[in-house]
């Protein structure tokens, strides 16, 4: 046996061996500076480890897109972001640990997200070609809508604030009495009642196009109160003035507003596409939608503004009018003069940005039907 295993075995003659071991360690450091090499095209990719997960350049990437931070301070907010990272990446590993990623419910909320996360994916694909509005789709709005933008009026409004259950029968009464704001804080100072005033500027490019037209239509200084919440306002327009905005001002947000809606109608529309090809049957019928109901996903916030709304002389108007008529009124008002002034409320109009200085009532007063005399 062991001079068959000798006859299998050639030994290598010298140079042979030399040759063969100088190819073997030619190789090795062949790898090892490819090894060298990729380590070097990849620099920085890691940013820290946690307990041997990385986190790496892509992961602070996202995060400083997400928290829309500007170029400027990219560099300062690296750092608190990557802290925030490795906390999130100890959190995640103790809640592993405790086997909490296994909790139906943190199961259920992260195949929700997921969902959500690949069904977003899906419609900005869908949407990723679409043209913009082109400068005579700009112009044919803005010639259609004087109301928002050549003939943009601006509605200094005055108030009282109290609380709502201040706002008895008597100091309706005192108000309805009374030729001025001022002469209902006199009331108010007699009857010990707690107030405090404020002013507020609106134009009618923010409020709905109903309430503003019913508070255009109102004498100077009539009172009108509004309920919300815990707190209650007896209001007058103080002053209305001229607040005209150009179209080289308007056209941006026109435009924004524009393309905002075609995406609305073509993501709803893909919506429908999709459900028509699909076979969807509700295993509770009590939940079925009725045959012309929109998906929720795609349904409008807003509803139309009610049209029988009481007017000025119609006393207090019940909530329902209220929110009726507000509906589509943008969350803030914009600063007069700025390019955001020219949006007008989000219901048939772009949508207006928080430029201006607005009071904790805004609300209230876009609301403020609810209480209009």
């Amino acid at each position: 046996m062991k001079n068959c295993h000798q006859a299998h075995v050639h030994p290598l003659p010298g140079r042979t061996r030399v040759a063969a071991l100088s190819s073997v360690i030619l190789l090795a450091a062949t790898l090892a500076a490819c090894g060298d090499r990729e380590k070097e095209s990849r620099p920085g990719q890691a940013l820290a480890s946690v307990n041997g997960e990385e986190i790496t350049v892509l992961q602070l990437n996202e995060e400083i897109q997400r928290a829309g931070v500007p170029a400027a301070r990219q560099q300062e907010a690296s750092k608190q972001l990557l802290q925030a990272l490795i906390d999130r990446q100890l959190l995640a590993s103790a809640a592993a640990q405790e086997k909490l990623d296994r909790d139906p419910k943190v199961v259920q909320a992260i195949e929700r997200a997921r969902a959500l996360i690949v069904a977003q994916a899906y419609m900005q694909k869908r949407l990723a070609n679409i043209a913009r509005p082109t400068a005579a789709e700009v112009e044919e709005y803005f010639n259609k809508h004087p109301e928002f933008f050549s003939k943009r009026k601006q509605l200094q409004i005055d108030q009282l604030v109290l609380a709502a259950r201040d706002l008895t029968p008597e100091t309706r009464a005192a108000a309805d009495g009374a030729k001025s704001l001022e002469e209902v804080a006199v009331w108010l100072d007699a009857h010990k009642v707690k107030y405090g005033r404020a002013q507020v500027t609106r134009s009618t490019s923010d409020l709905n196009p109903q309430l503003s037209k019913k508070l255009l239509g109102m004498p100077k200084n009539q009172l009108f109160s509004v309920r919300e919440g815990e707190r209650a306002m007896l209001l007058t327009v103080a002053e209305v003035r001229d607040a005209p905005v150009p179209l080289e001002v308007a056209a941006p947000q026109i435009e924004k507003f524009l393309m905002t809606n075609k995406n609305k109608e073509l993501a709803a529309a893909e919506v429908e596409r999709l459900r028509q090809h699909a076979k969807i049957e509700y295993l509770n019928k009590e939940l079925a939608a009725g045959p012309k109901a929109a998906p929720a996903s795609m349904a409008a916030p807003g509803a139309p503004a009610a049209s029988n709304v009481p007017g000025p002389e119609g006393g207090v108007a019940p909530d329902e009018a209220a929110a009726a008529m507000t509906d589509g009124a943008p969350a803030r008002a914009p600063a007069a003069g700025s390019p955001a002034a020219a949006a007008p409320p989000a219901a048939e109009s772009p949508a207006a940005e928080s430029s201006a200085a607005a009071g904790p009532d805004h609300a209230a007063v876009d609301r403020g039907v609810a209480g209009l005399k």
